[in-house]
């Protein structure tokens, strides 16, 4: 999709999507939710694979060691349905063409699941 199309999907001029994603503005949540609907991933798309030090200067991380006084959050396990490799795997694999092809590639995943779930 082009930053012109994607910028009249959600009410904007493409050179307000470059600057969004040169990372000269900041993305409010409700945009981001936008983006989300109109390129039909998940919000949490958006955050997968973070790199390092832009999660170090989130709010919290920055709170923590100022103040010291932050709580560790409860450890939360991420929805694999909602990961970015999750859609990217399932796109890969509809853009199969052959089905005899497909259900393979769909049983060899199946067996590898099974080995690594008896080795747990």
């Amino acid at each position: 999709m082009s930053q012109e199309k994607l910028g009249e999907s959600i009410g904007l001029t493409f050179q307000q999507v470059q600057k969004y994603e040169r990372g000269a503005n900041r993305i409010g949540a409700s945009r981001l939710f936008d983006l989300s609907r109109v390129l039909d991933v998940p919000v949490s798309f958006f955050f997968d694979d973070m790199a390092e030090n832009v999660q170090d200067q989130s709010p919290l991380a920055v709170a923590r060691g100022i103040s010291g006084l932050g709580e560790e959050p409860a450890t939360f396990e991420a929805d694999p349905m909602t990961k970015r490799e999750t859609l990217e795997l399932v796109r890969a694999y509809y853009s199969i063409s052959d089905p005899q092809v497909r259900r393979r590639v769909y049983d060899l995943a199946k067996a590898l699941a099974a080995t690594g779930e008896t080795k747990k």
